[in-house]
């Protein structure tokens, strides 16, 4: 079991076999991924059926996502209960779920309707024989959902919800998506993001734009808040961590989130959603150039993929003026771990 001192002046990093051990990968899984919340879907984009995956190549997950007649949302296993067949293999505008097996039929709710050739079969149908409804939660049209949450999502998104309370998500529109591939580690990636300290010896660019002795990082519950000022002292970014793998960073133009996606101990998808809501601000301020400080970023973090794999190396220490957001973050981890 890995403990991380509550106290950044004495802690110790988490051990590099975190990174190296397979089974601590697939013991994320369960004890991690499974427990809280993912961004799933916007709610505009759902019509009627729309299968998704939950994290693929990770958890491997098939939910779809459903809107009845008086527009509820439900997250419903994409698994017949009879046979196990996948229901729904592509975004369609439906009435009903019909497994294309042997002709089970659900609601949009998830409700068995009716199975031809059942005749006779005792104590049938049950309850086991509705879709399994997995939970879900929308926030300003964002839709997240969680296998076995250990909380609830306002415990994860509260404080994001009382800073970005002004922001402008009504006139929020997607532009563009984007998937970048990373050979490192997943939590490499969200440890890189979590600290500006490196700012001023990774992105020359950004460090000109951003006053690093003005830079700040607040930890809560389960997120923690970076912000970027410039010069003049006004705000130039929010950076809102969602543990464990999502990022909401706030810009003058709009909002860009960022979804760490695991698929083996050393290779992770970045999922990128760009969203708008002030063109005439694209391409200015800290916002201007995202592609490169994603190409500084990577770099950086493959670099320390093969270090953590070095027989030299176990583990670091913590700068308690910068490095607060990590530490925060590895506390959250071994929590989420070993907790039964």
């Amino acid at each position: 079991m890995f403990q991380i001192n509550s106290d950044i002046k004495k802690a110790e990093t988490i051990p590099s076999e975190f990174y190296t051990d397979e089974k601590y990968f697939e013991l994320s899984k369960k004890q991690i991924f499974s427990k809280t919340w993912q961004f799933v879907a916007l709610k505009p984009q759902i019509n009627n059926v729309k299968p998704i995956d939950l994290l693929p190549n990770f958890l491997d997950e098939p939910i779809l996502i459903s809107k009845n007649e008086k527009g509820k949302i439900n997250c419903l296993s994409n698994v017949c209960t009879h046979r196990g067949k996948i229901l729904v293999e592509c975004e369609k505008n439906i009435e009903g779920i019909r497994c294309g097996y042997h002709g089970r039929r659900f609601s949009l709710d998830g409700k068995f309707l009716s199975m031809p050739e059942f005749e006779g079969v005792e104590k049938f149908p049950t309850e086991k024989d509705n879709l399994c409804q997995i939970p879900n939660e929308t926030w300003n049209d964002f839709i997240f959902s969680s296998i076995k949450p250990s909380y609830p999502l306002l415990n994860f998104i509260s404080e994001m919800e009382k800073t970005t309370n002004s922001f402008d998500f009504e006139n929020l529109r997607l532009i563009s998506t984007k998937d970048y591939e990373v050979n490192a580690h997943w939590a490499l990636y969200c440890e890189n993001y979590l600290e500006g300290f490196h700012i001023p010896f990774v992105h020359k660019s950004l460090n000109e734009i951003l006053d690093f002795g003005n830079y700040t990082t607040e930890t809560f519950q389960l997120s923690s808040l970076q912000t970027g000022y410039n010069g003049n002292n006004e705000i130039e970014a929010h950076y809102f961590f969602i543990f464990p793998n999502m990022m909401f960073n706030y810009y003058p133009w709009g909002l860009s989130l960022n979804v760490v996606k695991p698929v083996k101990k050393d290779l992770t998808v970045i999922s990128y959603y760009t969203f708008v809501n002030d063109e005439t601000k694209l391409d200015t301020g800290a916002g201007a150039d995202l592609e490169t400080v994603e190409m500084e970023d990577q770099a950086v973090v493959e670099s320390v993929q093969k270090g953590i794999n070095s027989s030299f190396y176990n583990k670091g220490r913590y700068s308690p003026n910068r490095e607060q957001g990590t530490h925060h973050f590895h506390r959250l981890l071994t929590k989420f771990l070993f907790q039964d």
